[in-house]
């Protein structure tokens, strides 16, 4: 598959709260990665809009679509790219359960949601992301020194073994004034990994 932008995106709960909607245009996005609780008709043909290649995962409030997976895997270059809602890695968001999850779906990359919270690492020769929520809405996993939540979604754009990210979020300046900030995470699969 040639190189193109993949939405990853998720936890959006609150579609009159997104904040991004101006940035996400048609045309510009080959494939979107949603990882659960989109929760509406709305958000999900909007997304449509964006990128008719649209998968989504079913994350814990996505109770009137049954049908939908609770994991998939993409081929992007030579990355094997897993995604999943979150709901179902106990503990929520622990390294060493998502690392179990990626070695049992066989990828390179995970991605994962349900902590509303951005996180982008690697471990053991594998990266894992988790987007945060688009509307910045608040979960009970969230940190308890009483931080809001930060809308955020990624961007990845896959050249062969290298997957770049691009981390946008919504952030308030001294002043109340909401800026859009955006920062750069590159992955590259080690030449002694192999595809299984």
């Amino acid at each position: 598959m040639a190189s193109r932008l993949v939405l990853v995106i998720g936890d959006l709960f609150i579609p009159d709260r997104a904040p991004f909607k101006k940035l996400l245009s048609p045309g510009k996005i080959g494939q979107i990665l949603c990882l659960g609780n989109l929760t509406d008709k709305e958000t999900y043909e909007f997304l449509r809009q964006i990128a008719p290649d649209l998968q989504i995962v079913k994350g814990n409030f996505d109770v009137e679509a049954p049908n939908l997976a609770l994991s998939k895997v993409v081929t992007h270059g030579s990355l094997r790219i897993g995604f999943t809602h979150g709901h179902t890695v106990i503990p929520p968001g622990d390294a060493d359960s998502l690392l179990i999850t990626a070695r049992h779906m066989d990828v390179d990359v995970l991605l994962w949601g349900g902590t509303h919270k951005f996180e982008a690492y690697e471990l053991e020769g594998k990266f894992f992301v988790n987007p945060g929520s688009a509307t910045g809405a608040f979960s009970t996993a969230w940190s308890p020194d009483g931080e809001e939540p930060i809308p955020s979604f990624c961007l990845m754009d896959v050249q062969g073994e290298v997957l770049v990210l691009y981390v946008y979020q919504l952030k308030m300046d001294a002043n109340g004034v909401e800026n859009v900030g955006v920062e750069k995470v590159s992955f590259r699969r080690s030449s002694n990994q192999g595809i299984s």
